[in-house]
């Protein structure tokens, strides 16, 4: 089962989620395999590593809407989450990050060409699989790419003169995550057969859950002792990526936010100067304005179930907006 504790779960739909994960996991890595062995452990590499699975997930939950045995649902949760993996090599070159789910990154444990490389052959094994789902398929997955495309260049460029930096923000948090959790619900719908209303449900509550699990990263980013991601408290911090509580801090005309300010808009790489811009960060009403953006997402999404039938899947559903909000405490 995924790391997601989505309450006090049907028997039944918790039997056929552990399943359908532990298939997603087998076709996972018989999607890695390569002719050439050094390929084969590259691609690997952040599949051993672990993680949430968040998204083949919301698939299998999306799924029991219709015929959760139908011969997409499978792939097309392998599909989405080939992809995030495959961002994720890249991200990690672009951030020159030494760390991913605790293990050292590809970049880091490689270099920057195996990391991209890799990450470009997982995008291959994630079409190869698209191409037996469909037209419809292989186009909206074509459109949540651009979008995760275009959502990077827009956190590389910054807001324009003018715009607000935290509307950009969560403009961008939506491309980027929400992009791509939205299919993986219009997935697993979809490929199950449910109908129209039901696909058009899931869609929207996958990129408003998707924003509040990024918005959730960003508050633990800066109030947690420890994260599952392998980062240590401030990372994001310590490398000057100006996440929602930053944002909302950089906005304050309070004057007792000063001394953060000046120490955000600095260079934090320096121990004692990182310390302080966290422990000020932490005591901010920024803090305080972030987690209000992340319930609001989180509620927005628990609103949009609402046409849903009720049972096991919906209310599992709801569980997940509660985990999301659960792991900033």
């Amino acid at each position: 089962m995924s790391d997601f504790d989505l309450g006090r779960i049907d028997a039944d739909l918790a039997s056929s989620l552990t399943q359908g994960l532990d298939d997603v996991e087998s076709l996972l890595r018989r999607s890695l395999e390569s002719d050439y062995p050094f390929v084969t452990e590259a691609s690997r590499h952040l599949v051993d590593a672990g993680g949430k699975r968040f998204r083949p997930l919301l698939v299998l939950l999306a799924s029991h809407f219709g015929d959760p045995t139908s011969r997409g649902v499978m792939p097309a949760a392998a599909v989405v989450e080939l992809t995030h993996l495959a961002t994720l090599y890249h991200d990690d070159v672009m951030d020159e990050a030494e760390l991913r789910r605790g293990a050292p990154s590809a970049n880091a444990r490689w270099d920057n060409t195996v990391a991209i490389l890799t990450g470009d052959f997982l995008f291959s094994r994630a079409s190869e699989l698209l191409a037996d789902l469909g037209p419809d398929a292989v186009r909206i997955q074509a459109q949540t790419f651009g979008r995760l495309v275009v959502g990077q260049i827009q956190e590389t460029l910054g807001p324009a003169d003018g715009d607000d930096p935290v509307e950009h923000y969560l403009r961008v948090v939506a491309d980027k995550t929400g992009s791509l959790i939205a299919t993986s619900g219009r997935f697993g719908a979809m490929m199950s057969g449910a109908s129209d209303d039901i696909i058009e449900v899931m869609t929207t509550y996958g990129e408003l859950i998707g924003v509040a699990f990024q918005l959730a990263d960003d508050v633990l980013d800066v109030s947690s002792d420890s994260q599952d991601s392998g980062k240590t408290p401030g990372t994001d911090l310590r490398e000057g990526v100006r996440t929602l509580p930053v944002l909302h801090a950089l906005a304050s005309v309070d004057p007792s936010d000063a001394e953060l300010q000046d120490l955000l808009r600095s260079d934090l790489s320096d121990d004692t100067r990182h310390a302080r811009a966290l422990e000020l960060l932490r005591a901010s009403e920024a803090m305080t304005r972030s987690r209000a953006d992340l319930q609001r997402h989180a509620d927005a999404a628990r609103e949009s179930l609402k046409p849903l039938p009720a049972g096991p899947a919906r209310a599992s559903l709801e569980s997940l907006c509660d985990a999301v909000i659960s792991r900033v405490g």
